[in-house]
């Protein structure tokens, strides 16, 4: 075996091949992915300006809001711009190292889309649950200690899942399936055992999204489990829980389709699995900004106090001609 393998020529540069079914109309995807990524860049950078500029939006809440849009804003660029050139200019080559590179990147920043939720979840909980005790739960000094176990998870995690993607042989072809490297879709291309890929695969799946989103919601159990119990209006906190319950639910249906369309393939066309595991990683980035714009009241007065400023600076010139 080992005879074998010395004598078979290693891949290290990959063709990125997603969506090659489509053909002709490949390069027509261009339109609503750039459109996708343009808003995606907008939206997070409006949202993250306003709560940085504005001194009443600096509290534990907004700041973690903020920080989801960081995350929603970095994420697409460690893929998007690629994936656009390949479908105008066919620029579909990237190295081993690159390929790794961009796992690592991916992955990681995609695991703090959940983890910030959680965060958030728990910024929720002492809100509504403990009102009293809020400031002291919140402060830097006692929250880190809810912020260093799931970093060092996350970055562990990863790691872990990248560097032993990047210890396989890749002998069989050199073609990924997907428009960026997706973890499974560069195993799969390996000629040596992935058992251990898969099973850290599947550890990193039940041990990051899947923990998260049942604290997620055995946090917000409790939470309404005390608004019913207690004589206090439970319209408020609904309403600011809402905001959180949307973007949990549809994050959730989306990694749960990336995940289950990678694995239990059945017939799926392997366009419709690059499909979802993208919309997985960019639909999030335009889908938070946007709700949390409309839905919290005071970040929706801001930026329309800030849109309504520079309309007026820009017709300011013309009234002056």
């Amino acid at each position: 075996m080992l005879g074998s393998m010395e004598n078979v020529s290693l891949h290290t540069h990959f063709i990125l091949d997603g969506f090659s079914e489509l053909g002709e109309l490949r390069p027509f995807l261009f339109i609503p992915f750039s459109f996708m990524f343009v808003v995606s860049l907008f939206a997070n950078s409006l949202l993250v300006y306003v709560i940085v500029s504005q001194r009443s939006l600096h509290s534990p809440m907004y700041i973690l809001i903020a920080s989801m849009a960081c995350i929603d804003l970095s994420l697409p660029v460690f893929f998007v711009p690629h994936m656009l050139l390949s479908f105008l200019f066919d620029w579909r080559g990237i190295s081993l190292i690159g390929c790794l590179v961009q796992m690592h990147f991916i992955h990681f920043f995609g695991t703090f889309q959940s983890t910030l939720l959680v965060w958030m979840a728990l910024d929720r909980y002492f809100a509504i649950c403990t009102p009293l005790y809020y400031h002291n739960h919140m402060i830097l000094s006692r929250f880190i200690a809810f912020l260093i176990p799931l970093v060092v998870r996350n970055v562990l995690m990863i790691t872990l899942l990248v560097c032993l993607a990047g210890k396989l042989p890749f002998c069989l072809r050199n073609v990924i399936n997907h428009c960026f490297c997706e973890h499974m879709a560069l195993v799969e291309l390996a000629c040596g055992s992935t058992t251990i890929n898969n099973l850290v695969g599947l550890m990193a799946v039940f041990l990051i999204p899947v923990l998260d989103f049942v604290f997620i919601a055995a946090s917000y159990v409790v939470i309404f489990s005390s608004v019913l119990k207690s004589s206090r209006s439970g319209v408020k906190a609904l309403h600011t829980c809402i905001t959180h319950i949307m973007v949990i639910t549809v994050s959730l249906i989306l990694a749960l389709t990336a995940f289950l369309s990678y694995r239990i393939r059945n017939g799926l066309p392997a366009a419709s699995r690059v499909f979802f595991s993208t919309m997985y990683l960019l639909f999030p980035s335009c889908f938070n900004p946007v709700v949390y714009g409309i839905r919290t009241n005071e970040i929706r007065q801001h930026i329309l106090k800030r849109l309504t400023c520079c309309h007026i600076c820009q017709m300011s010139p013309v009234t002056n001609k």
